[in-house]
Formats: C-alpha cells, sequence, structure tokens
C-alpha cells in the first residue's frame, strides 16, 4: 500500500448466497440451502461472514429452547451429538415483592407461556454445533469478519456486503498491517446480524422497510452463568418472575433456568422503555439476585461468565418489510422473539429456513426476484402463529404497567387461544430513546453497594466477558454531535449512558478546570447496542468494530 491517502484496493469475491451473521440464523439459512441444493441435484456457494472471533462467540441468550425448528432442519440431531441435554423439568412463574412473592398457578398461565418439551441449552453452544454442520455440507464460515456496509448496483440492488478494513489506528490511517475488507457480491444477501443490526439498520433505511409498520422495541437482557452447589441444582427446572426490582411502570422481569454440570443462568430484562434517567439496568439485576426466592439458589456457588445483549420485544406489529431486491431480513435482525416467553431462537431458525427455501426457488428461475414467498409466508407459518397470539402483551405493559398487564394481558392470551379469529391489535407508539423524563420530575434511586459475593459491579463483571479489542483502533461509538453528552444529555438528564450501559463504556470525568468530560471506553463494549437504543437524542452509532473484537462468550 503505498500511503495513507491512496484509494483502497479492495479483492472482490463472488458467491451465490452470502450470510451477514453466524447465528442460529445466518446458519440455519445456510444449511437448508445446502440441503436443497443437493436434493435438486445441483450446488450453490454459501458463504457466511461472523464479526466474532468464531460462530457462537457473541451469542447470548437465556436460553430456553423449541427445538421444532431443528427437527424441520436436522431431524437426526439427537444421534450427531447436539448439545441439547437438558429437558424443562418444572417451571414456576413468580410476581415479587421486595420480601414477598406470589406462585402464579400453571394452571393460570396461557398454553403459549409454557414451555412443555423444550429444552435448557447455552445457545452459544448449539449455534457452534450449527456451525460444523454448516461446514460438513460445504458452507464457508469466515470470523472474524464483520460486514459493515452494503453494496448495491445502480439499479438500487443490494449486490452484497463489504467487510470492515483491519489495521487502522485511532486517527483512520492506515497501519504497515493495514488489510483493506472485502467485497463479496451474490445472488442474494441474508442479513442476520441480531436486534439493531448495523447492515440491517442501513438497509431498512434504504428501502423504507418500515413504512405501514409499528416502531422496534427493544430491551436489554443481563445474564450471569453460575456454577452452584450440586445440593441446590436442580437439572431443567426453570423460574420466571415479574416486579420487584423494578416498579409497577418499568416492564421487565428475570429467569434462572438449571442445566449442564451445576450450572444455573440468571438474568433480568429491563425494557428499553424505561422512563428514570436514574435507572440502571444492571444495578436493578444485582438486586433481583437478592431476593429470598433468588439468593438461596447462589449460596456456596461461584458467578464464571456474564454478558449482555438487546432484544427486540416489539413483535407481530414491529416486524419490518422483511425483502427488498437482493435478499431479505432474517433472524432477530427483523425481530421475531416471543416476549411472554422471552423466546427467539426458534424463531430466527424458522425464519432462516423460510428464506433460504424461498432462495432454492427463486434460483430455479431468476435470480433477480424478490422473495415474495418468505415475505408473504412467515406470518401464515410456524413464526406467524407464535407472535400473533402474543402481539397486545407488550403495547399492554407500555400502558398498564406490570399488574395490570398480568390481569388483562393474561386475558388476553387466553382470548387468543380461545378464540383465535380475534384481529384487535395494539400499537406502540414511540421509540424507546423518547420516553425519558428529566431529572426536574424523576426521582434518584439508591441501589446498595455491591458485594463481591452475590453482588458484583460492572467493571469486575466485564472482565468475565473476554471482551477485547485492539488498543489504537478507530472508536466504534460514534457521536453525531460530540457536545450533545454534556449540552443536553447531562443537563436534562445527567447523562443516562452512564447508567444504561452495562458495561462501563460511558463515564462524565471532572476535568482540571471543573468542567464534566465525556468518555467513551471502546475498550469496555460488549456489543449489546443499548446506547445506539436509548441516547434520548439518537446522537450514537454503533458500527462493528476490527474483526473479532468484542466479547468472547464461551457457553453463555
Amino acid at each position: 500500500m503505498s500511503g495513507d491517502n491512496s484509494p483502497v484496493q479492495r479483492e472482490i469475491l463472488t458467491t451465490d448466497v452470502v450470510i451477514a451473521g453466524a447465528g442460529p440464523a445466518g446458519l440455519s439459512a445456510a444449511i437448508r440451502l445446502k440441503q436443497k441444493a443437493r436434493a435438486q441435484g445441483r450446488d450453490i456457494d454459501v458463504l457466511v461472514l461472523e464479526k466474532g472471533s468464531e460462530a457462537g462467540a457473541h451469542i447470548l441468550s437465556g436460553a430456553v429452547f423449541d427445538p421444532a425448528p431443528l427437527n424441520q432442519l436436522l431431524p437426526n440431531w439427537q444421534q450427531t451429538g447436539a448439545p441439547l441435554a437438558c429437558k424443562v423439568s418444572k417451571e414456576e412463574f413468580y410476581y415479587l415483592g421486595e420480601n414477598a412473592e406470589l406462585k402464579i398457578p400453571n394452571l393460570l398461565l396461557p398454553p403459549m407461556m409454557r414451555h412443555r418439551g423444550h429444552y435448557v441449552i447455552s445457545l452459544g453452544e448449539l449455534t457452534r454445533w450449527l456451525g460444523e454442520q454448516a461446514q460438513a455440507l460445504g458452507v464457508e464460515i469466515i470470523p472474524g469478519q464483520p460486514a459493515t456496509a452494503p453494496v448495491f448496483d445502480r439499479n438500487d440492488r443490494l449486490i452484497g456486503v463489504r467487510t470492515g478494513d483491519q489495521g487502522r489506528r485511532k486517527d483512520g490511517s492506515r497501519k504497515p498491517n493495514f488489510l483493506p475488507g472485502l467485497e463479496i457480491h451474490a445472488r442474494y444477501t441474508l442479513i442476520a446480524e441480531g436486534a439493531r443490526g448495523t447492515l440491517a439498520e442501513q438497509v431498512i433505511e434504504k428501502y423504507n422497510l418500515r413504512a405501514g409498520r409499528d416502531v422496534q422495541k427493544y430491551g436489554l437482557g443481563i445474564k450471569e452463568l453460575w456454577e452452584i452447589d450440586p445440593a441446590r441444582h436442580s437439572p431443567g427446572y426453570i423460574l420466571h418472575t415479574l416486579g420487584w426490582p423494578l416498579d409497577n411502570g418499568t416492564a421487565g422481569g428475570g429467569f434462572l433456568y438449571h442445566f449442564g454440570e451445576n450450572l444455573v443462568s440468571v438474568g433480568f430484562v429491563t425494557h428499553l422503555n424505561y422512563q428514570n434517567p436514574y435507572l440502571s439496568p444492571f444495578k436493578e439485576f444485582q438486586r433481583f439476585k437478592t431476593h429470598p426466592v433468588i439468593r438461596e439458589t447462589f449460596k456456596g456457588g461461584r458467578r464464571i461468565g456474564y454478558g449482555a445483549r438487546a432484544l427486540t420485544t416489539g413483535g407481530w406489529q414491529s416486524v419490518p418489510k422483511l425483502v427488498f431486491p437482493g435478499g431479505a431480513l432474517i433472524g432477530c435482525a427483523a425481530g421475531f422473539m416471543n416476549v411472554p416467553r422471552i423466546q427467539g431462537a426458534h424463531n430466527a431458525m424458522a425464519s432462516g429456513i423460510a428464506a433460504a427455501d424461498a432462495i432454492s426457488e427463486a434460483m430455479t428461475k431468476d435470480s433477480n426476484l424478490l422473495l415474495d414467498d418468505y415475505e408473504t409466508g412467515w406470518r401464515n407459518g410456524p413464526i406467524g402463529r407464535d407472535l400473533k397470539p402474543v402481539r397486545n402483551v407488550k403495547p399492554l405493559w407500555s400502558r398498564l404497567g406490570t399488574l395490570g398487564t398480568m390481569v388483562l394481558g393474561g386475558l388476553d392470551l387466553w382470548l387468543n387461544r380461545l378464540l383465535p379469529v380475534l384481529r384487535h391489535t395494539l400499537h406502540h407508539d414511540k421509540e424507546d430513546r423518547l420516553s425519558l423524563k428529566s431529572i426536574k420530575v424523576s426521582s434518584p434511586i439508591e441501589y446498595p453497594r455491591a458485594d463481591g459475593v452475590l453482588t458484583f459491579d460492572r467493571l469486575s463483571s466485564v472482565a468475565l466477558a473476554n471482551t477485547h479489542h485492539a488498543e489504537d483502533q478507530p472508536v466504534h461509538i460514534k457521536l453525531f454531535d460530540p457536545d450533545v453528552p454534556i449540552t443536553s444529555n447531562l443537563i436534562k438528564y445527567d447523562e443516562p449512558a452512564q447508567r444504561y450501559c452495562p458495561a462501563a463504556v460511558f463515564e462524565i470525568l471532572e476535568q482540571e478546570d471543573g468542567a464534566p468530560k465525556f468518555i467513551i471506553n471502546a475498550q469496555n463494549c460488549i456489543h449489546c447496542k443499548t446506547c445506539e437504543i436509548k441516547d434520548p437524542w439518537g446522537n450514537i452509532t454503533w458500527v462493528p468494530p476490527e474483526g473479532g473484537g468484542g466479547p468472547n462468550y464461551g457457553s453463555m
């Protein structure tokens, strides 16, 4: 490379299908594409790009898993070593007060909130296994290569993606080891980045895919993995909660999932339309663990993992148009999570299968066809049957609070079960970032100090996420206006980024002259995307860092 200002020469690779994201959706699509091609007596090239260091590195979920799409994709999964060994054996649901609890009888829970026949798993382990199955079929997976930008032709058809450059300094100049990103051209591109994906947001805006749909809504899921005393372990036991430590007007809830060798996943989801700028989702999670129903599980145990990720919670009415010239959105990039069950992996896989079927059909006719079968089919297929009955729970939660939703939301779920012809659909009114109230009308929240045994601080938690970013690289958290954090957010909201980030990326520090300064500790980032969602002014854009950077969640 002759110099920092010389034009970047990018290698162009061509393939039949390129998939951005080696998660459950992307890998399911890749596997299905290869299966269909073999059944049709032909071969296609499928390339999967993954921003993490390996498939599964950035995967974080509870997770309780519905195996229905896996049964469809790989019917012999039980004989080929899929990491599904722990069936749900018992489930309980509690409404929590600060020092009391109300157990909801299972008979009162609508059937769509139960988990009969499901498995408690590590979604990261399942993703790695899916990656192995994909590679065995001839799928090429390239880790450490985030897709950073879409590539369009002169007719505005998406013809592929560009991957990120490697070896740039913080100021954008090139290091001696600079490697330009690739440009990958394909007949079809599937975007499977997960919630609030960088490519997905660009494509949604380019093609106006949200026209006629509700705004997307989000939650922040924070999770720890614990190894507990065997005497306190009950394989397959799952517990869900609503209520404390959140107030009635703030949506969210917690979970405990027992699985594996004395392992427990404990997590808490805070919906990001909360109003109090002093709220810290991380500290609410730490308080959750101190409740009498929860804390006994962890006596004599040790925390071995930590992570956080934004979740799509808009549901049925917030799913954008999925197809566009040259490709489609799949998985959580589209937003298929079932909010009452806190489950989305099964729908992500189902969407990958459906999109692959549409591509396989289109390729036998004309490679320029829109994937209309995928767009028109999902609402009448397994995804739609899963999401439509629960479509009103999230809007009711926003309007009525937790207690009102337990009553009227539960009634709505039962009515949708008993009278599926019901068509009433409530709608989401505004983006989550617009929900914050000013500090003038908000009450500070006093959180207890972490004890280092059951409750912890953010920095010690981030260490367990195994996150890593090359030090001298461009900061991947971008501010449209660098003055907004101090001149607007600090004055009106006491800069909520200090509290909503679960990785202590953002700080306000006092300079020598006493003036406040906004600091971005990008090396702490665990790629949850909350900052891009919750900043009140929409002033933050998250972009993929240099390839392979970020958390490595192992068995989370």
